[in-house]
């Protein structure tokens, strides 16, 4: 007869006890939901609302427990964060809604002071021009995946339930019905991806209808992404930073201004000038001194205030730029490979899916999937294995049908 080791069997006397059947997970989050219905209704909620907004909201979604649990095999290196985020094809479509939405952003402009190409930008970034809002395989009602993270995550239920109370007050505002009140699996919500508390600290009705919809109204979407930045200090009509050469030796950490960084040798791409040469800016180098050196300003930082990540603000200032007319990067991130464009990583990625290597979606960015597809290919035909979305593995994709 086989038996348990002593460890053996303690773990499974633990995972018996601990994680309870599924009918039985249901009975408990339901129980949970009315713990928290007397926390809604001291805070304002009322019982109408709070019946609307979980009405079929029975069990925990999976599925965000399993995004928030996620954990990439490998950091994105930094080419491919920019190459999935300034690509020609959001540079292209930019420039589109730019010419179909000048009146709006003009408007815009003129109360929050933020410029156009940025709000732009964010939108690519965020939802790839409001794309993603109609992917139901991404987005979800944000009551059931805010009391998903609040029940079941450790780590976010204190996330959880600040923001599904900020969600259930969205709701009774009226700005949204229950039905519409939808977003990612962490709670981020319309074309420009606000959690509830954000959306309740900036959210714009520009367009006048009475609601401020982020959801349905690419207006109030992009004002409310202007309203962030303006209040977190945006300065109106300055850029957010520019591309640098520097010189060899070590060089300063902190802040200085343009004039004293230029006395030290870091000097504008192609011969330019600082037009404003008293700004204080702070030295970036988010490849080494291998990729493409910055001088960030002021603006750099409220950026960061959308998403605090360097390479993010970095991302929506160098879409925002090309989205403006500029020309992209006199330095390229350092790679070992020749890069395709967005086109042509589509084309891998079907070339992949045909040989059953990749399992994701069509869109044009080599993330995690993508490359483990590669890398799986590249095996099969005895290269070495790289995992690089380049224009050599898409040709020997091609001669390998």
């Amino acid at each position: 007869m086989y038996r348990l080791s002593g460890f053996r069997f303690l773990l499974l006397s633990f995972l018996l006890v601990c994680v309870p059947p599924a009918s039985a997970a249901d009975e408990q989050f339901q129980q949970w939901v009315k713990s928290f219905r007397k926390t809604a209704l001291a805070n304002g909620i009322s019982p109408q609302v709070f019946e609307r907004a979980f009405a079929g909201v029975d069990s925990p979604d999976q599925w965000v427990l399993d995004k928030a649990g996620y954990q990439p095999e490998f950091k994105a290196p930094v080419w491919q964060y920019f190459d999935n985020r300034v690509q020609q094809r959001a540079v292209r479509m930019g420039r589109a809604k730019k010419k179909e939405l000048q009146p709006w952003l003009n408007k815009i402009q003129q109360r929050y002071g933020v410029n156009p190409n940025i709000l732009l930008a964010i939108w690519s970034i965020e939802s790839s021009f409001g794309a993603i809002l109609d992917n139901e395989t991404v987005i979800r009602s944000v009551v059931r995946s805010l009391a998903t993270l609040a029940y079941a995550d450790p780590k976010r239920s204190k996330f959880g339930r600040q923001q599904l109370l900020a969600a259930l007050q969205i709701l009774q505002s009226g700005d949204v019905d229950e039905k519409h009140l939808v977003g990612s699996w962490a709670g981020a919500m319309g074309h420009t991806q606000f959690i509830p508390t954000s959306y309740q600290a900036y959210a714009v009705d520009i367009d006048g209808d009475g609601k401020r919809d982020i959801w349905n109204s690419v207006p109030d979407a992009l004002a409310t992404a202007a309203s962030l930045l303006s209040s977190n200090g945006w300065r109106s009509g300055e850029t957010w930073g520019y591309e640098v050469t520097i010189p060899k030796g070590k060089l300063p950490a902190g802040t200085l201004t343009l004039r004293e960084w230029e006395k030290l040798g870091v000097k504008r791409v192609n011969g330019r000038t600082f037009p404003r040469p008293d700004d204080k800016a702070e030295l970036k180098l988010l490849a080494g001194r291998g990729g493409p050196a910055f001088l960030m300003l002021k603006n750099f930082s409220v950026l960061k205030r959308y998403n605090n990540s360097d390479r993010y603000a970095t991302a929506v200032g160098l879409l925002a730029d090309q989205i403006g007319g500029g020309k992209g990067l006199v330095r390229d991130w350092p790679r070992s490979f020749t890069p395709i464009d967005h086109a042509e990583v589509q084309e891998l990625q079907k070339l992949l899916k045909a040989r059953g290597l990749y399992a994701g979606e069509i869109d044009g960015k080599a993330g995690s999937g993508t490359r483990r597809g590669i890398q799986q290919f590249e095996k099969s035909i005895g290269v070495e294995v790289q995992g690089y979305p380049s224009e050599e593995v898409l040709e020997q994709l091609r001669q390998h049908r």
